[in-house]
């Protein structure tokens, strides 16, 4: 690793306009520096906005190691979630023009729409979406088992999805509730969110060099790629594919972008002295709309909610907008404090980490004159890698030949799984992915990825195989939500 960080980790600067460093802030390049060696961080870059100027913005490390490609100030990184608070805000300047309310029902926008029952019809707004109130929840087997580019096909699937949490009542993050939210932006504008999120967020705010695609990204010649760590090793990873969730977490960012992104939330919307987003949502969207609740309960928590896009949280005594974003390769952390009129933003190109979080912590306590952390946790949690093959339970094996499990299954909302005989295993081959099926006890297994599986999520959900009353396989069940998901064979 010294050859690494022999190099990796000299302070690399790039000063926005006008920057002056905040005496509180001295020293706090050399303890990121020794934060990243402890957490093995390829490459990293932070910026402080307070009172509508840049404290401080600077890149640390390498966005290319294998290249030995500095990270600056200006470097992007996939920031994963936080893209979130940008849809939102599409949606709030629509709300502004008379073109819709958030207290609208999706389904007076999007075509052929509609929710898994009447309660939800009835109930779900705009706002519920963008709070994590709508009860829809994660479906994340259908948002990661069996992506489709088609965002209208996609959102269009909730009808056949069952809520996983209370509806209106709930507080259940859902990466589909801001792909619907998307998708409402795109048919009232007639134009794809990608277009209304350059043309209404980044062009005003001089978001110059942000994106919302790869090839995009590629085309500026200044992006980090993405790392994991796996067995204390750093292994590059590839970029995420959104298929139709850009909404909820596609945009690529730099720091000296995102402070200006930060700026204008602290500014009430205002951005070189014009009201570039509406004040109305801004205070709308930075105030709790949603209770997460939360098992502490402690004097530090009875505020813990959501905003638009924001998680909101007493800290110390002072109110704190946060929001984080981890995707394959890159973990993110953007922090607002409204009434201090400070702004922090960390990113990096690694998976699964929580240094970014450390540091605005780190940041935060200095600017606020709070007493440091004595210590901090050095958590980066192992890439997914599937392990060796496991012999077949010679104590419970499967109740019938293995040809018998063979048949494609379907279930609605989500797609068909094709199950092959191969070799004495079993494979479960679903539009996007081949998985194998590794033996638990009887009749049930759980997925496993191929050599080749370099995707973000854990894969390893359990899968049932259930009978009739002639002895023939009539369901497949996957245990990966709160309730099982069925899969019925189809003639």
């Amino acid at each position: 690793m010294k050859s690494i960080y022999s190099l990796c980790l000299v302070l690399l600067i790039n000063l926005s306009h006008g920057q002056q460093l905040s005496k509180e802030l001295n020293h706090i390049d050399d303890e990121i520096i020794e934060l990243m060696k402890e957490f093995k961080t390829v490459g990293l870059s932070v910026a402080v906005v307070k009172d509508d100027k840049t404290l401080y913005a600077k890149g640390f490390g390498y966005r290319d190691l294998k290249q030995k490609l500095p990270v600056t100030a200006n470097t992007l990184f996939h920031i994963a979630s936080m893209t979130k608070a940008f849809t939102g805000v599409v949606l709030g300047v629509l709300e502004s023009e008379g073109q819709l309310s958030l207290k609208d029902k999706p389904a007076m926008y999007v075509p052929n729409f509609q929710f898994y029952n009447d309660k939800m019809n009835n109930l779900i707004t705009i706002e519920d979406l963008l709070s994590h109130r709508s009860g829809i929840g994660s479906q994340g087997v259908s948002q990661e088992m069996f992506p489709d580019a088609n965002r209208l096909k996609t959102v269009q699937r909730l009808r056949y999805l069952k809520p996983e949490s209370e509806v209106k009542n709930s507080w259940d993050y859902s990466n589909i509730g801001y792909t619907l939210a998307g998708t409402i932006i795109e048919q009232v504008t007639g134009k794809s969110w990608d277009t209304n999120i350059e043309n209404r967020i980044f062009k005003p705010l001089k978001m110059n060099n942000s994106c919302t695609t790869n090839q995009k990204m590629r085309e500026s010649n200044n992006y980090a790629l993405g790392y994991g760590m796996y067995e204390g090793k750093i292994e590059k990873v590839p970029f995420q594919n959104y298929y139709a969730f850009g909404p909820a977490g596609v945009i690529k960012s730099s720091v000296n972008d995102l402070s200006n992104w930060m700026n204008v939330w602290l500014n009430k919307g205002m951005f070189d002295g014009t009201q570039v987003l509406p004040k109305h949502y801004i205070d709308s969207a930075s105030r709790p709309q949603n209770i997460k609740y939360d098992e502490e309960y402690t004097k530090e928590s009875f505020l813990f909610s959501e905003g638009f896009g924001w998680r909101i949280r007493s800290w110390h005594g002072y109110y704190r907008l946060r929001h984080g974003g981890n995707t394959n390769g890159f973990s993110s952390v953007t922090e607002l404090f409204p009434f201090e009129n400070i702004g922090i933003v960390v990113l990096c190109n690694q998976s699964n980490s929580i240094i970014p979080y450390i540091i605005s912590d780190m940041i935060s306590r200095k600017l606020l004159h709070l007493s440091a952390e004595e210590s901090y946790p050095v958590e980066v949690s192992d890439i997914y890698k599937p392990g060796e093959d496991k012999p077949f339970n010679e104590n419970m094996m499967p109740t019938l030949p293995l040809h018998k499990f063979e048949g494609t299954y379907k279930a609605d909302g989500f797609g068909t799984i094709q199950i092959i005989e191969k070799e004495g295993r079993l494979l479960a081959i679903f539009p996007t992915y081949t998985f194998k099926l590794e033996h638990l006890n009887f009749n049930n297994y759980y997925l496993k990825g191929m050599k080749d599986f370099k995707e973000s999520f854990n894969p390893e959900f359990t899968v049932k195989f259930d009978s009739n009353t002639k002895g023939d396989v009539v369901i497949l069940k996957i245990y990966a939500q709160k309730a099982p998901i069925e899969f019925n064979k189809e003639e």
